[in-house]
């Protein structure tokens, strides 16, 4: 039996998954390719490796078996790639980083100079994606490492494969028009009667946004929905509503907007996320290590500590 690497994996995501339709979605490819693919690994197989459940696919006896087959598989792939790896230190690699626009603003930046200045061998890929996008791409291969975040009021679900080190902890702060707020740090109940603007509550910043409102004892008002934080603070800024940024994007608030500190208890950790068994990998390492750097020198709170996520994904 002759079976693909690539057709290995789009089964084994097909098992983690469980439709044709969310392989497809996490993995960048259209259903019709993703079928396709999976058709041409029965083929290869010689065996019936499907059965369809309503919109669901479940894999049969000998699907179970290749896909268990096809873990210890590409995870030898893996490991011998990072084997050869480890043979070039400081001479050659390629990273594959997930960050949003905040963190490619803010950090990407100087972290790129740091890590060219000490290891100039790496090469590093970044594609923006919604933070909670990170965690799922970087579990399937898609990307090396990412940034995620946790809210002191809600965090993302973990995984047994990965680990995350801590980059920073960032503070939340009130935008609003000039002078709408007037001077000192803000109770959230404080601005319960505003109008609010704020990304939509499928959003994991959403989400906990809307969750510290409700603790507050009062549910916001959304005027405006809007994805990115830079948006929300021109929409602000014209006195349209108000809403939460961080430390992050406090930094490109525009003319217009006056950002206080919030006095109620929210926070967000930044966090890199990266596979357990690529904690060793020496460009993982010295990338994190310069965002971190990054982080310090933009003078956000930067606690030096690796968090293990033993937890099952929810």
């Amino acid at each position: 039996m002759e079976v693909t690497l690539h057709r290995l994996k789009l089964l084994r995501e097909l098992r983690r998954r469980g439709t044709v339709r969310a392989v497809a979605e996490a993995l960048h490819y259209s259903t019709s390719t993703v079928s396709q693919q999976l058709s041409l690994l029965e083929r290869e197989a010689g065996a019936d490796l499907f059965a369809r459940h309503g919109r669901r696919i479940m894999l049969t006896e000998a699907g179970e078996l290749l896909a268990d087959h096809a873990d210890e598989i590409l995870d030898a792939v893996d490991s011998a790639g990072t084997a050869i790896e480890s043979l070039r230190d400081g001479s050659g690699a390629t990273l594959h980083a997930g960050v949003w626009a905040s963190v490619a603003t803010g950090l990407l930046p100087t972290g790129l100079s740091l890590l060219a200045e000490r290891s100039p061998g790496i090469v590093v890929h970044s594609v923006e994606l919604m933070p909670e996008a990170g965690s799922d791409a970087v579990r399937d291969g898609s990307l090396d490492v990412a940034f995620v975040i946790d809210y002191s009021n809600y965090a993302m679900p973990s995984s047994p494969t990965l680990t995350r080190r801590l980059v920073a902890v960032e503070q939340m702060y009130v935008a609003a028009r000039t002078d709408a707020l007037g001077p000192g740090p803000v109770e959230l109940a404080s601005i319960a009667s505003d109008p609010w603007i704020l990304s939509d509550a499928r959003s994991h910043f959403g989400r906990a946004v809307r969750i510290a409102c409700r603790n507050a004892g009062f549910e916001p008002e959304v005027r405006h929905v809007v994805g990115e934080q830079p948006t929300a603070m021109a929409l602000a800024a014209a006195g349209l509503g108000v809403t939460l940024v961080s430390d992050l994007a406090a930094r490109t608030a525009p003319p217009g907007v006056e950002l206080t500190p919030l006095a109620t208890t929210f926070e967000r950790n930044l966090s890199l996320t990266y596979r357990i068994r690529d904690e060793n990998r020496w460009p993982v390492r010295r990338f994190v290590d310069a965002v971190v750097d990054a982080a310090r020198a933009a003078g956000l709170r930067t606690p030096d500590a690796t968090l293990q996520t033993t937890q099952p994904e929810t």
